[in-house]
C-alpha cells in the first residue's frame, strides 16, 4: 500500500488529469481508483468529474500490484557507484525505467531486482522499487537508485527541494545563437495525445531549464542543460518550443531523422547529491555514449 498527499497549486484542472501528470498514470488507471474511493479531497470521496480547487488536500491510496511472474532478470548494468545505500546506474539507450503496459520485462527494474537480490526501496511499490526519478527510455544516463526506504525519502525530498544538479547533454537541430539562457515555459500533459507533453499555461505545471552552447556546427548545436525543475519530456518539449527540437526526436520535431538513431540524442551526463547517510557532496559522470560520439563527428 502506498500513500501520497498532493497539493494542486492550480484550480480547475480535471482531476484524473491531475493524477496522470503528478502520479504518471494513466488515465483509466487515474479514473478507476477514483472510482475506487482511493481518492480524497480533504478527506473526502470525490467523483470523476472533480475539478480541482487549487487549496485543498488530495489523498491518494495507490494498492500494491499483484505481480504474476518474479520481476527479476539478468540484464547487464553499467553500475558508476554502489553502496549500502544507493546505486548510480547509467542507464543504456533503448531500456525503459520501469514496467509498465507493454513493457513487463526487460527493464531497468528487472535488471536491479536480480542485481540488488532484493535490497532496494519498498517506496513506489513493487513494479518501480528503488526508483526515486526518472529518465526517458531512449535518453541514456545516470539515475539514482535508492536500496532502502529511508534513503529513498532523504533522496526524493533532495530533488523536490531541487538540490541535486542534474546535468545533460544534447545535439540539436539549427543554430542556437545565445550563449546561455533559460526557458522559463509551463508544461502540461498533451489534451489529444497522453503521451505527449506541451507549452501551455493552461493546468501546467512550471518548468525551468537553463542551457550552455558548448559547441555550434553548420546546423547543429551541442548543448549542455542543468534543470532547475524535472518535468515529463522537460528538455525534448522546451528545445521544440524554441524551435531547435533535439536530432533524433521524432516525437517533438525532427520528423526525418537523418542520422537514423532510436529516439533523441539526449544524455544525462552529470548527477550532484548529497548521500542520503554520510551527508557528503558527491558528484558522478558518464561519458558520452557511442552513438552521440558518432553524430559529433559527422557534423564537425
Amino acid at each position: 500500500m502506498n500513500n501520497k498527499i498532493l497539493n494542486p497549486s492550480v484550480a480547475g484542472e480535471r482531476i484524473d488529469t491531475y493524477l496522470v501528470t503528478e502520479l504518471d498514470i494513466t488515465r483509466n488507471f487515474a479514473q478507476k481508483i477514483i472510482t475506487d474511493g482511493d481518492v480524497l479531497a480533504n478527506d473526502k470521496p470525490i467523483k470523476k468529474n472533480y475539478r480541482t480547487l487549487g487549496t485543498e488536500t488530495i489523498s491518494v491510496t495507490l494498492k500494491d500490484p499483484v505481480q504474476t511472474e518474479t520481476l527479476a532478470e539478468d540484464i547487464p548494468l553499467d553500475i558508476v557507484f554502489e553502496d549500502d545505500e544507493i546505486i548510480i546506474v547509467n542507464k543504456a539507450k533503448g531500456m525503459v525505467v520501469h514496467p509498465a503496459v507493454g513493457n513487463y520485462t526487460g527493464t531497468l527494474v528487472n535488471a536491479l531486482m536480480h542485481h540488488a537480490k532484493g535490497s532496494l526501496s519498498g517506496i513506489n511499490g513493487e513494479v518501480r522499487p528503488g526508483i526515486v526519478h526518472r529518465i526517458d527510455k531512449d535518453t541514456t544516463g545516470l539515475l539514482v537508485i535508492c536500496k532502502n526506504d529511508k534513503s529513498h525519502v532523504f533522496m526524493s525530498d533532495q530533488i523536490k527541494a531541487h538540490s541535486v544538479k542534474r546535468v545533460y547533454e544534447a545535439i540539436v537541430l539549427g543554430t542556437v545563437r545565445e550563449d546561455i539562457g533559460t526557458i522559463n515555459k509551463p508544461i502540461a500533459r498533451h489534451p489529444n495525445d497522453r503521451k505527449k507533453m506541451y507549452v501551455t499555461h493552461i493546468n501546467s505545471r512550471n518548468a525551468i531549464t537553463h542551457y550552455k552552447v558548448l559547441a555550434r556546427y553548420n546546423g547543429y548545436t551541442h548543448i549542455e542543460f542543468v534543470l532547475e525543475t524535472g518535468r515529463t519530456h522537460q528538455i525534448r518539449v522546451h528545445m521544440e518550443s524554441i524551435g531547435h527540437p533535439v536530432v533524433g526526436d521524432i516525437v517533438y520535431g525532427d520528423k526525418k531523422n537523418k542520422f537514423k538513431i532510436q529516439g533523441q540524442c539526449l544524455h544525462a551526463k552529470k548527477l550532484v547529491l548529497k548521500h542520503p547517510k554520510t551527508h557528503e557532496n558527491m558528484e558522478f559522470s558518464a561519458d558520452l555514449p557511442e552513438y552521440f560520439k558518432v553524430i559529433l563527428n559527422k557534423i564537425k
